[in-house]
């Protein structure tokens, strides 16, 4: 699944999954834009993708706010000439709390990123997908969307509002030949969820039949699959990847 100098653009990129994304497209001959709204992040994500030799564009912003989106998506253009491949990643940890814990801030703060930056950037890379012999669009949700959970309802609600955009998309752009397709993950061994305990682990892990969670190179896999000649014919999808996880009524 070579990319053969097509760009592809990671939000979300300068650590765990969004970092794994961007070297597995680097390493399949992709040029990368790496975004996110730590610069740190993103630089050292960027200094690593132009370690395997691929050409890498680093552009920090918040993906909440529409005017840094289009300021981000106007400078891949004048610097590539293109762009083939959006991965919608950026992303929020859940806070865990119940309904009635859950304030206006954080419910507002997780559809701001989360749906908000997903539509801007969709929104904002169109017309330079329009312009891709394969243009793609990835967005990354969550089991917990299509499940829900007993709480984080703002981060649950946030990450189905990305399903029913991302079918909307593949509807509008099916005729410019732009595939939209999402991506449902389970637990995901990054940094953003460090913090869970060994006990809380070992109970995850009871539930789901594989076993254990996932590593984020192996999400990265499923990308660059939908973002691939090989995908063409897929669009509208959400592809669960959560070790069957889901299957087992969670």
């Amino acid at each position: 699944m070579g990319f053969g100098g097509r760009v592809a653009l990671i939000t979300g990129a300068g650590s765990g999954m969004g970092r794994a994304h961007s070297l597995t497209f680097a390493a399949r001959g992709a040029r990368v834009v790496v975004n996110d709204v730590n610069p740190a992040g993103a630089e050292e994500t960027g200094r690593l993708v132009r370690e395997r030799g691929a050409e890498c564009l680093v552009v920090p912003c918040d993906v909440s706010d529409s005017q840094a989106v289009n300021a981000m998506i106007a400078r891949v253009g004048d610097t590539f000439g293109r762009l083939d491949i959006l991965v919608n990643n950026a992303g929020i940890p859940d806070s865990g709390a119940g309904i009635e814990q859950t304030t206006d801030e954080e419910w507002r703060r997780q559809f701001a990123v989360h749906v908000e930056g997903t539509f801007y950037c969709s929104r904002a890379a169109i017309p330079w997908l329009r312009r891709s012999p394969a243009g793609r669009i990835i967005n990354v949700s969550s089991m917990w969307g299509q499940a829900g959970h007993h709480h984080s309802h703002a981060y649950c609600a946030a990450k189905a509002a990305i399903l029913g955009l991302t079918k909307s998309l593949a509807k509008e752009l099916g005729p410019d030949k732009i595939c939209v397709n999402a991506i449902a993950p389970g637990g995901v061994h990054t940094g953003m969820t460090a913090h869970r305990s060994p006990e809380y682990l070992a109970e995850q892990y009871k539930t789901i039949p594989l076993g254990r969670w996932s590593q984020p190179e192996e999400i990265s896999s499923l990308v660059v699959f939908l973002a691939s000649d090989e995908a063409a014919f897929i669009t509208g999808q959400v592809i669960p990847i959560n070790g069957g996880q889901l299957i087992v009524g969670i």
